[in-house]
């Protein structure tokens, strides 16, 4: 069985501490397209943010933007002011660890892009192997520290030979 009606990952939302950085950060480096913003939204009366959201119920959500970003997924990107404390961001390895992979055609020609414009990249891409085998990959951090990866493969992945599904493509988004 599956979900009816689902289509696909319509958009990611992630909270980060400062909207305007991130703001600056997707459309100046990334390249993104602010398409609207909202806000702010609080309840100071119930629950209503603890039922809806599950966070605490004082909690205000100071603004919202919903970006798009090539042919991929859309974001929505929050500013909160948490009544009871912000946790510290996860790692990769902590429970709720992420990253948000970006598909480009040339990795070396956006790692130094990324580089020139004074975003940290963690290391060399590196190459990956068996059912991945094709690809180039490298992560690159937020000026917030959030994770993100760039990842190519412009010849396909190897698991691509022999599987009758394959994994969505950016650069051919219609297959």
């Amino acid at each position: 069985m599956a979900l009816p009606g689902l289509r696909g990952t319509e958009h990611i939302g992630f909270t980060v501490p400062d909207l305007d950085e991130a703001d600056r950060f997707f459309v100046d480096i990334l390249g993104a397209e602010r398409v609207y913003s909202l806000g702010p939204f609080e309840h100071e009366q119930g629950d209503w943010m603890l039922e809806h959201l599950n966070v605490h119920p004082r909690t205000v959500m100071r603004r919202l933007t919903f970006y798009r970003v090539g042919t991929g997924v859309n974001f929505e990107v929050f500013e909160y002011e948490a009544a009871d404390g912000a946790l510290p961001q996860p790692r990769n390895s902590d429970i709720g660890g992420h990253h948000l992979a970006f598909y480009v055609d040339d990795l070396d020609a956006a790692v130094a892009y990324l580089r020139a414009n004074g975003v940290r990249v963690l290391g060399d891409p590196t190459e990956s192997r068996n059912a991945s085998e094709g690809q180039r990959w490298v992560y690159f951090l937020s000026p917030w520290g959030m994770q993100f990866e760039l990842v190519s493969y412009p010849n396909g992945k190897a698991y691509e030979r022999d599987s009758p599904v394959v994994l969505w493509h950016p650069a051919r988004p219609a297959e």
